[in-house]
């Protein structure tokens, strides 16, 4: 790890549903040293790379286009797999459950997105 490559060998997974966030995020990781996993824009496609990728940590947007869902987040936190939160829900509308964890509101600037996935990712 450097200072301009804070992710160095870390597998990001990227759950966003808008193409252009998706694209931002990955070029934001890419550009820090991550290898990204995904983007995945649905829930079936996230949960299957969270279970068969094996990464380091995750990004993931709340609503996949059919409303809002915790699953993938659900599913990551039994695997272990640390999570961000890439959403325009404000946290009123986030589960008790996820409370602590590290969340981005929409539009996400690069900068502020390589810094919360490295703060859950090198944890």
């Amino acid at each position: 790890m450097t200072i301009e490559h804070p992710l160095d060998g870390k597998l990001i997974l990227i759950v966003e549903d808008d193409y252009y966030q998706a694209d931002d995020a990955t070029r934001a990781l890419e550009a820090a040293g991550a290898k990204v996993l995904g983007p995945f824009a649905d829930e079936i496609g996230g949960i299957g790379a969270l279970r068969n990728g094996s990464p380091h940590c995750a990004v993931l947007d709340i609503n996949l286009g059919v409303g809002p869902s915790l699953e993938i987040a659900r599913n990551a936190a039994v695997l272990g797999v640390p999570i961000v939160f890439m959403t325009g829900y404000d946290e009123k509308q986030i589960a008790p459950e996820f409370m602590n964890v590290e969340r981005l509101q929409k539009p996400v600037n690069a900068r502020a997105l390589v810094a919360a996935v490295a703060k859950v990712c090198l944890a």
